[in-house]
């Protein structure tokens, strides 16, 4: 078995940044059309997986790290300190978040994870990332405009409240912890994970909803 080299894998990743397309979506675009033309999957199929795993799986994991932090004091810490440490409690790390770092909302803070190279995404924690997060009009409008952008998700903010946004890098990724909301004080880590959504945790979604324990 080969066995892993970061420094190789970061490596590699920086040399297909420099020469990717502009849209490699595009590339995966004409694969997919391509393997469904020759019937060797339905469309169907992968739709429902793409979306089991950037709307279920995937962010689960991400739910669970932020849903002990919210309850356990010494881990919310160490996950601040060095989540890509922190989040091997969990088994969940890989080369995709050999650099994690957790930004957290506050009441007069609020975070914003865009990738203007291309589309590194801590999917470790995440799964897939959203056709939008990997959009060119979201990687630049995010950074020129990040307000705009989130009244667009439905997320309106104070004139107070200054948004941080943080461009990843195949170094380094980012975690936004959502602010607690109140109302959840003795929930369960399962009943609190269940209302941590994926948005939240890219910073697209401020205000999360409370839903029956």
């Amino acid at each position: 078995m080969a066995s892993y080299d970061p420094k190789t894998i970061g490596d590699i990743h920086r040399h297909l940044h420099t020469h990717m397309p502009p849209d490699p979506a595009l590339r995966i675009k004409a694969l997919e059309s391509l393997a469904v033309e020759k019937g060797l999957v339905a469309r169907e199929t992968l739709d429902t997986w793409v979306e089991m795993y950037s709307e279920k799986i995937g962010p689960k994991r991400g739910a669970e790290v932020i849903a002990r932090a919210w309850v356990e004091p010494d881990y919310y810490d160490r996950l601040m300190e060095d989540a890509g440490q922190a989040i091997k409690d969990f088994g969940y790390q890989g080369h995709a978040t050999e650099h994690l770092k957790a930004v957290q909302n506050t009441p007069d803070t609020h975070n914003l994870v865009v990738c203007t190279l291309c589309s590194c995404y801590p999917f470790a924690v995440l799964g897939m990332s959203p056709l939008w997060y990997r959009s060119a009009a979201y990687r630049s409008r995010a950074v020129k405009d990040p307000r705009g952008v989130l009244a667009e998700f439905g997320v309106t903010l104070d004139a107070g409240v200054k948004v941080r946004v943080w461009d990843s890098t195949a170094e380094l990724r980012y975690l936004v912890v959502p602010e607690r909301p109140a109302g959840t004080e003795g929930w369960s880590r399962e009943a609190l994970a269940a209302i941590i959504t994926r948005d939240s945790m890219i910073g697209t979604e401020r205000d999360l909803k409370l839903e029956a324990t």
